[in-house]
């Protein structure tokens, strides 16, 4: 039976009764979450469950000696030194964190973040021309750099010594930097694949610190514990959706504690101006609330002013920050919102196509990728939103698990200017001239790849519950498996038969549903958020598909069901 939002729910198989046996420590729910997650050896579940900081020798990723030693050089002779980041969270961390640590070293250093509109994403001749006149002499690009395989040779051709350090998708040819960095090489022995930009940036200061406790070249105060950059990495690690799995989850593990205990004056700022309480930062905090602002400076104006946030040294320079961020963040959503009404009207014409294409020139660059978010999560079809220029236009693009959306732009690369991104999400720069063919192309790829029976979206359900089993133990059980993010989603449970005692629509324009469950006896809270449509239509009895949450109001606390999906009861009355 479909949902009401015509979702297929997908319920994963039983944990064998063998395996639940060998963990009889363990509540049986989190067991079966454990298996779920691929878990089955008692030294991966403890590690796991105890969100042990194994981190991995950062020398182990290929290049890390050459970049070390170039910049180690650089700092001794005086040599200035440029950090080339990107726009979004992960770049401005990523900016951060390199910066601090350099100038903590004694270096002469400088950032520079490409203006979204102006310059687009990655580097530039242009910018590297003018850093090269500057007097530059290592560029070290932080979260982007691994596809600028012209501009990283233009930029040698100047005489500059270039440093790329990303963790995008590599393509057929590596930049010709003295140093390349990035776990995704096919040459790279390092074991964890999946760190954000921010990650391999923390990955090289690691190095770098290490270095220089064994090796002290004395011309800063150096920094006493490198832990103390984990806020950043979470911050970005989380805004990236990168997997929160290995190496990734005990980072924001142990960045979230600094995050919950703030001392940066610029997260200060940015938690106050979010609403969001020092001690309640989770990984939706940071999806939901503080990236969102942070990334709201490179979409509408410069990440320079996140920049600056995150790397002020006192709240009074901080706050008046925090507060334009807030700004430009209702601003985005405005935007956002009123340019997917005019995008869902190009749908219509291309019904039945495996991928949809929306394109106008009053689409702003630092919104297409939420346009094509929206649509994709809308429709399940990968989406790009593309803002017509002049020349040439640029676009984003965001995709659903059948279609990975760069190996895709890899088949039509010959019509691009410029592209590179990950499985879920890319960016793109095309000629006019050449559009039209570019998308033809696309479908063609699309076509190929997806079939003729199109993807429909799924809700995979991590197990049954039954409501009188869940209290206070359970929920703190289930939380040992957080934070929670890509492929260590948010555990989802379904239980069945509950009776629907209330119902009403709250929010701007009634957008979310409020609800009150009864079932053996005993009443449930919970919410249902952009479900507020299905509050006439509900039937007395319904299965539910749900997160446990957490209800504040007044000082007392209470367990919740967050509400993703629900459907008429497949089961008769039960006592109530």
């Amino acid at each position: 039976m479909k949902s009401l939002t015509d979702k297929h729910w997908r319920l994963l198989p039983r944990a064998p009764q063998e395996f639940i046996r060998r963990f009889e420590h363990l509540h049986p729910v989190v067991l079966q979450l454990l298996y779920n997650r691929g878990l089955s050896d008692p030294r991966e579940i403890a590690a796991f469950l105890n969100r042990d900081l194994a981190q991995d020798n950062p020398f182990r990723l290929r290049d890390m000696h050459k970049a070390v030693d170039r910049l180690r050089r650089a700092i001794r002779g005086g040599e200035p030194i440029v950090v080339y980041g990107d726009f979004d969270a992960d770049g401005v961390t990523s900016s951060v964190l390199m910066s601090l640590v350099l100038r903590r070293l004694g270096a002469r250093v400088r950032v520079y973040i490409p203006h979204r509109v102006d310059e687009g994403y990655g580097l530039n001749k242009k910018a590297i021309r003018k850093l090269a006149a500057a007097g530059t002499r290592v560029l070290l690009t932080v979260d982007c750099g691994i596809r600028s395989v012209d501009e990283v040779a233009y930029a040698r051709s100047l005489g500059l010594d270039v440093i790329v350090t990303d963790h995008h998708s590599v393509g057929d040819t590596l930049p010709p930097g003295l140093a390349v960095i990035n776990p995704k090489r096919s040459d790279d022995p390092y074991p964890f694949k999946g760190l954000a930009g921010v990650g391999v940036a923390y990955k090289l200061a690691q190095a770098l610190l290490r270095v220089e406790q064994q090796l002290p070249i004395g011309k800063g105060p150096g920094l006493e514990d490198e832990r103390e950059l984990l806020d950043l990495v979470a911050l970005g690690t989380v805004a990236d959706i990168v997997p929160l799995i290995g190496e990734n989850r005990a980072l924001v593990h142990q960045g979230l504690r600094l995050l919950n205990e703030p001392t940066r004056p610029g997260l200060l700022a940015l938690m106050e101006a979010a609403g969001v309480r020092p001690g309640t930062v989770d990984t939706m905090a940071i999806g939901f609330m503080l990236a969102p602002r942070i990334n709201a400076a490179g979409r509408l104006a410069s990440a320079g002013l996140a920049f600056k946030l995150l790397a002020a040294q006192d709240l009074g320079e901080a706050l008046p920050l925090a507060s334009q961020l807030n700004t430009l963040n209702r601003q985005r959503q405005y935007l956002t919102q009123r340019a997917v009404e005019q995008a869902r009207a190009q749908l219509e014409e291309q019904e039945g196509s495996p991928i949809y294409i929306v394109e106008g020139e009053n689409f702003l660059p630092g919104i297409v990728g939420l346009i094509a978010g929206q649509i994709t999560t809308a429709t399940y079809r990968p989406t790009l939103a593309i803002h017509l220029e002049e020349n040439a236009s640029r676009g984003s693009a965001r995709s659903i698990p059948e279609f990975h959306i760069t190996h895709a732009l890899d088949r039509v690369s010959e019509h691009l200017v410029r592209y590179g991104g990950h499985a879920a999400a890319a960016g793109f720069t095309v000629e006019n001239a050449k559009l039209p063919a570019f998308k033809e192309a696309l479908r063609d790829v699309a076509r190929d790849i997806l079939g003729d029976t199109l993807p429909e979206p799924v809700l995979t359900v991590d197990t049954e519950l039954d409501l009188r089993e869940v209290n206070w133990h359970l929920f703190e059980q289930i939380q040992r498996l957080a934070p929670f993010g890509e492929e260590n989603p948010q555990p989802v449970f379904l239980s069945r038969g509950l009776h629907v005692r209330e119902r009403r629509a709250v929010g701007s324009e009634g957008k979310h549903l409020k609800l009150t469950f009864q079932h053996e006896g005993r009443t449930w809270p919970a919410i249902a958020f952009k479900l507020g449509h299905l509050a006439s239509i509900l039937p007395p009895r319904v299965d539910v598909v749900y997160h446990l949450g957490i209800n504040e109001w007044n000082g007392t606390r209470s367990l919740q069901l967050v509400v993703l999906d629900i459907r008429p009861s497949s089961e008769g009355p039960t006592n109530s």
